[in-house]
């Protein structure tokens, strides 16, 4: 039996003035549960937002405190960032990831939402010709990059990574960029909504490309360290998170501190760019902000700064705090969200109990991992009709085809869960079971 009737969710939807609940954005999605748990007093299991489910880091927030005591706040921050901030993103992208970015390349963003709307504007303005500059997004991916290319009128291209793992990942790429119309490469790693990520041999074949093709990859590492099936916690040591950044100079890294951090609330981010990348000077640039063209420059003062006019200073001290405090090992962000993983583990059991799949279960050569995200699909239902369906007993979720995938299902967070509602959700979904199969 449905917990919540259909007329009773007709309603939500229709005071919530949203159109289409199989195709619902996370916005409306969330004010659908909201209201239907307003008007019952039910609680939902929110599997929809994926807003940090953590407490903050304390570390950043006295560092503001201090900062702030100090009077930073009377100044403009520079348009580039604070330089303990710069120097502390270089050396943690050199910790973590073992890869050499000078501070001045390392630069400050209001959340990676800003780095990316930023990133796609000098990514394809460098291009001579704007027909030269779509975006093409290895899905499924993050549906707002999508909107800030509809905002920004730059067309795109996509493709579900499905069927295209491994080496049969360079055929398509290949097919994609041979008509050389393809400016940036867009993905998560790992990956939102799915969790899979991105195998060595598949970013050496994307860097590759991207070097061919003189494409540059925003490769957006949101969800960094997070992959629970390798320690990645120890600075300076091997393993390091996989990155494009080994295999090409055509890359700007993302990364944000509101999940490794719990420092969503605050919006800050990084965006890191190679050296190389950074000192390029591309006449198109030049023509157009009659600047002398330089990638870095005109990244910085031409286009980021008219988007955010520079980021808090106080923020840039406490994501510098945490990032500086990881690197010498006193904080373990990585130990600090295998929460999420424990919470993945739990939730794939009681729905697989209650026949369900994971809808991506594989990288190439292993299972995915558990963590922020995973997929999941029922037998004869489509991604729409889940969607809707779930929402009946109390679980809200999104479609995967508003991520750009082509397979048949929705995307579960774990960040809101909490230990009181395994039990609520365990009879749900037992309910669910009973009643459509």
């Amino acid at each position: 039996m449905k917990i919540f009737s259909e007329a009773l969710v007709a309603e939500a939807a229709r005071v919530n003035h949203v159109a289409d609940l199989s195709h619902a954005t996370i916005g409306e999605t969330l004010l659908v549960a909201q209201y239907l748990e307003q008007q019952t007093g039910i609680p939902f299991i929110r599997m929809d937002q994926g807003s940090p489910g953590l407490p903050a880091n304390r570390y950043g927030i006295e560092a503001e405190k201090r900062a702030l005591d100090a009077g930073i706040g009377a100044h403009y921050p520079a348009a580039a960032g604070i330089s303990e901030l710069k120097e502390a993103a270089s050396e943690f992208v050199k910790a973590f990831i073992d890869i050499d970015i000078s501070p001045r390349a390392c630069l400050p963003t209001v959340g990676s939402v800003a780095g990316s709307f930023g990133s796609f504007i000098a990514c394809c303005q460098r291009k001579a010709y704007p027909q030269m500059g779509k975006v093409l997004f290895i899905d499924p991916g993050f549906p707002i990059q999508k909107s800030q290319l509809r905002i920004l009128g730059i067309e795109w291209k996509e493709f579900d990574i499905f069927p295209y793992r491994g080496q049969a990942l360079r055929t398509k790429l290949e097919e994609e960029l041979k008509d050389g119309d393809v400016a940036a490469i867009v993905y998560s790693n790992p990956n939102n909504p799915a969790w899979i990520s991105l195998e060595e041999e598949e970013l050496a074949i994307i860097g590759e490309l991207a070097t061919r093709h003189d494409v540059i990859v925003v490769e957006d590492l949101a969800y960094f360290a997070m992959d629970s099936r390798h320690d990645l916690s120890h600075p300076y040591e091997a393993p390091f998170v996989r990155t494009v950044a080994r295999y090409t100079d055509n890359y700007l890294l993302l990364l944000s501190s509101s999940k490794i951090f719990s420092y969503a609330g605050q919006r800050i981010a990084l965006v890191c760019i190679s050296d190389r990348l950074f000192d390029r000077r591309f006449p198109a640039f030049a023509e157009r902000y009659h600047d002398e063209g330089v990638f870095g420059p005109t990244f910085i003062a031409s286009i980021q700064y008219m988007i955010t006019s520079g980021c808090t200073a106080t923020t840039q001290m406490g994501y510098a705090e945490m990032l500086r405090l990881s690197c010498e090992g006193k904080i373990n962000f990585v130990e600090d969200t295998r929460e999420y993983a424990v919470r993945a583990r739990k939730m794939k059991r009681i729905f697989c109990d209650n026949g369900f799949t994971i809808t991506y279960p594989r990288d190439v050569h292993e299972p995915i991992g558990d963590g922020f995200f995973f997929s999941l699909s029922f037998p004869g239902m489509s991604g729409s009709e889940l969607v809707k369906e779930l929402i009946h007993y109390g679980v809200s979720s999104i479609n995967l085809d508003t991520t750009g995938s082509r397979q048949q299902g929705v995307r579960a967070c774990t960040s809101r869960m909490r230990d009181e509602l395994y039990s609520v959700l365990e009879e749900r979904m037992r309910q669910f079971k009973e009643d459509h199969l």
